[in-house]
C-alpha cells in the first residue's frame, strides 16, 4: 500500500486536459478507485440524456486507475473494455467505483459500476489492461 503513489495518480488524472470538461473528483486506494462527476447537459445526445461515451469514460477511468494503483512504475493501457448502459441519466451526480479483480504478470482485469444520485445503478463495465512503456513521471503529471 503506497498512499503517495495514489495521490500522484490522482493528480495525474485531475491534470489531464480532458478532465477540464468533466470536473471530476477521484479517490484511489489499493486496487480501487472512486470517480464522481456532475451531470451536465453538454454531455447529452440529441434525445436529452447522457451520451454513452460518458458512461464509458467513467467506467474505463475507474478500472484503469484501480489497476494502475497496483503498478508503480508505468502507465497501464486499456486492452479491451465492455460497457453496459443500464439506465438513462438526465441529472444529478454520477459515481463510478472500480476494482481490480485480477493482477497477473502481463494482464490485469478490473470491473466498475456507476450509480446515480439516488444510488441506483446506471451502468457497469469490465476491462483488460496491460503495462505500457510510458514511465510514471512528473512529465505526465505524476507528482504530488
Amino acid at each position: 500500500m503506497n498512499p503517495s503513489h495514489y495521490r500522484k495518480l490522482e493528480n495525474m488524472y485531475l491534470g489531464a486536459p480532458i478532465n477540464r470538461l468533466y470536473e471530476p473528483t477521484i479517490e484511489i486506494a489499493e486496487g480501487t478507485t472512486e470517480i464522481s462527476i456532475p451531470v451536465q447537459d453538454k454531455f447529452f445526445h440529441a434525445a436529452g440524456a447522457l451520451h454513452g461515451s460518458v458512461y464509458f469514460k467513467l467506467l474505463d477511468d475507474a478500472c484503469f486507475f484501480a489497476v494502475n494503483s497496483l503498478v508503480e512504475d508505468v502507465f497501464v493501457l486499456t486492452v479491451g473494455f465492455t460497457t453496459y448502459i443500464t439506465r438513462p441519466v438526465t441529472q444529478g451526480r454520477l459515481t463510478s467505483r472500480g476494482k481490480a479483480v485480477h493482477a497477473g504478470k502481463n494482464l490485469f482485469l478490473a470491473e466498475a459500476v456507476i450509480t446515480g444520485s439516488g444510488g441506483k445503478e446506471v451502468g457497469r463495465g469490465n476491462g483488460s489492461f496491460m503495462k505500457g512503456k510510458t514511465a510514471l513521471a512528473a512529465e505526465i503529471g505524476y507528482s504530488e
